[in-house]
Parts: C-alpha cells; sequence; structure tokens
C-alpha cells in the first residue's frame, strides 16, 4: 500500500513540475547556443585582427572566444 501511494506520488510530482523542468532546460539551451554564436564571433574577429595590424587585440580576442565556446560546449 505504501508502495503505492510512494509511486502515485512520483507520478504527480513528475506531471507538476514538467513544464517548470522544460523551461528551465529551454532557458539552459539558449544561453549554451547563445554563447556559442558570440564566442565563435570572437574567434572569427580576432583572427582577422590577427591577420592585420592589429596583433596585439587580435590575440587575446581570439583566446577569449575559443574559451568561451569551449566553455559552452563542455
Amino acid at each position: 500500500m505504501i508502495t503505492v501511494i510512494a509511486a502515485t506520488f512520483s507520478i504527480v510530482w513528475f506531471v507538476v513540475t514538467l513544464p517548470f523542468r522544460l523551461v528551465i532546460g529551454a532557458i539552459s539551451l539558449l544561453g549554451r547556443l547563445t554563447g556559442i554564436a558570440v564566442g565563435f564571433t570572437l574567434m572569427a574577429v580576432g583572427m582577422a585582427f590577427c591577420a592585420g595590424p592589429f596583433f596585439l587585440i587580435g590575440v587575446p580576442m581570439f583566446l577569449i572566444g575559443l574559451l568561451l565556446t569551449l566553455r559552452c560546449l563542455g
């Protein structure tokens, strides 16, 4: 009898919290995708600066973009 009550409570708790977990998961996914996009943009701009006369700006920009992208992928 206790097992049935525990199973019922678990099912109800799963159904009640499902929308919240879906919204939090979607926000987390969008945050990671935004971080990847910004990181890749920083890497591309950093490499463009490295090819030109702004080498001292390009290298740190590339490294920051690389670290941001790797952080969002991991």
